[in-house]
């Protein structure tokens, strides 16, 4: 089945923000465009928009004058839903609830002709429930953009319970046609992106609930050590907590309040208060002529050891070796099995997050993951009560002699990059294993969805079969709870290369 000719005309339902972006989407593609909006008025003040974006297209030579004309005249509002009754493809964004998309759904049906696509750009919402209102649910799928669907190239293409083969695929086809990156998913919550990137938001306000670092250096660890273009904290005020908390919620509700996805108490707080974000001017942080900037914790000047020995294999963070060399600090190597760390000319040790807590030890800081240890500026530090002065200032010191700013946080299991990438490497596991989608489309949907600077699998095979395994064990046995079990999957993938070795995870 290939995508839908040109010749075809597409007809999109609800006039919103989404409506618009994806009907662009289509016209600029080649399509005839109908628009439809159950508000009076609104399909033309729609179209209106659309061509004025267009205009800014032309203006910024992105577009000919020449297509922008040919696309206006290849735009028509919609009086009735009946206008649509020639259409090929019909792509709803109304409002995001079941009934409301079902009922049109019904009418639809009634409408147009039986070779014609039926496709929902609903985030939150089963593919399966929307369609199963229709007589034929095998001609229903689900086509989710990304706002702006005009610049973000994603568009996750849904397969619900009864939806045909051959329908999912030429919605797909159609996409990638439209200039779109399409990835292939079967009907879970959250689909692939809002299933997956849970834990990006969960396991930072986790670690500012427990009072192991503020928003605004959690926020920077996120992006200047893992290197993700936001954190946490300051992408939930731009997405809206409101929006955010309702995808978080319904995720968590759709998988029968599985723990995984359990939603924040902080982040109820905030929608309860009605700070939610930039367009309140109140969320995390402040916004406004007058908002000051908050700075995160950064760290002053530390002690600089002379030298450290290495005991063990320092694994992901095995660039460090180097970077220490090039700063003039000696690097003495032991061959004893002591595990993996350093050793502090003080005595004390310096060793990876591992989901491990500080005061477990006599005398132990903990550094967090890095997407790249060369090019992050800044490493978070861990430690307990009980670490002495010296070690903490000489494993600041270190880090500060090779250019990074440091931020000390509490004694957090796994601390803030680590634990939030092996989650996510986690439940991209599970999902292939429930046969959700393949590791090629994780990856693509996770990188150009929400602009991870890796997908899960990439991260796993960067930091090795083991990595996640391990750390989220030692998370799960100090906080039992369930949220970090390991998924069997994850135990597969973990044991499949340790088995060969003749051991276990």
């Amino acid at each position: 089945m290939t995508a839908l000719d040109l010749s075809s005309l597409v007809a999109v339902v609800g006039t919103g923000t989404m409506g618009q972006g994806i009907a662009q989407v289509a016209l600029v593609a080649g399509h005839s465009v109908r628009l439809y909006d159950s508000v009076a008025g609104q399909a033309a003040r729609a179209a209106d928009a659309i061509v004025a974006r267009l205009d800014r297209l032309v203006a910024k030579d992105r577009l000919t004058a020449a297509e922008r004309d040919a696309a206006r005249e290849r735009l028509l509002p919609a009086a009735h839903l009946s206008d649509l009754a020639d259409c090929t493809l019909v792509v709803e964004a109304v409002l995001e609830r079941l009934d409301v998309k079902q009922e049109l759904f019904r009418r639809l049906e009634d409408v147009v002709g039986e070779d014609c696509l039926l496709a929902t750009n609903t985030s939150s919402l089963s593919v399966t429930a929307i369609g199963g209102a229709l007589r034929n649910p095998g001609r229903f799928v689900g086509l989710h953009f990304f706002n702006p669907a005009p610049l973000l190239p994603l568009v996750e293409v849904v397969s619900g319970y009864a939806s045909d083969v051959t329908s999912a695929t030429r919605a797909y086809e159609t996409a990638r046609a439209w200039g779109k990156t399409p990835v292939a998913c079967a009907d879970t919550p959250g689909f692939i992106v809002n299933r997956i990137a849970r834990p990006f938001y969960a396991e930072a306000f986790a670690v500012h609930e427990a009072q192991g670092a503020d928003p605004a250096t959690i926020d920077a660890v996120l992006r200047e050590c893992g290197g993700f273009r936001m954190g946490a904290f300051e992408l939930t005020d731009l997405i809206g907590q409101d929006v955010n908390e309702s995808v978080t919620h319904s995720v968590w509700t759709s998988f029968f309040q599985d723990v995984r996805f359990t939603p924040s108490l902080a982040q109820r707080r905030l929608v309860e208060s009605g700070r939610l974000g930039r367009k309140s001017g109140q969320g995390w942080y402040a916004y406004g002529d007058d908002a000051e900037p908050v700075e995160p914790h950064t760290a002053e000047p530390g002690r600089r050891p002379a030298h450290v020995v290495v005991e063990g294999d320092l694994g992901p963070a095995a660039d460090l070796l180097a970077l220490i060399r090039e700063a003039g600090i000696q690097v003495r190597e032991e061959d004893e099995d002591q595990g993996s760390r350093l050793v502090l000319p003080g005595g004390g040790h310096l060793a990876l997050a591992d989901g491990q807590t500080s005061v477990e030890f006599r005398d132990v800081v903990y550094f967090d993951l890095a997407l790249d240890y060369r090019r992050a500026t800044r490493i978070a530090l861990s430690a307990s009560q009980d670490t002495s002065p010296r070690t903490l200032a000489e494993a600041t010191g270190l880090f500060q002699a090779l250019g990074k700013d440091v931020s000390v946080i509490g004694d957090v299991p796994g601390m803030i990059v680590a634990r939030t990438v092996a989650r996510i490497v986690d439940l991209a596991h599970d999902a292939v294993a429930k046969g959700v989608a393949t590791e090629e489309d994780i990856d693509t949907a996770m990188r150009l969805g929400v602009n991870y600077p890796l997908g899960p699998f990439e991260w796993s095979r960067r930091l090795g079969r083991n990595w996640a395994y391990a750390l989220l064990d030692d998370l799960h046995l100090r906080d039992p709870s369930g949220r970090y079990t390991p998924s069997l999957a994850l135990y597969r993938h973990a044991y499949a290369t340790d088995k060969r070795e003749g051991g276990t995870p």
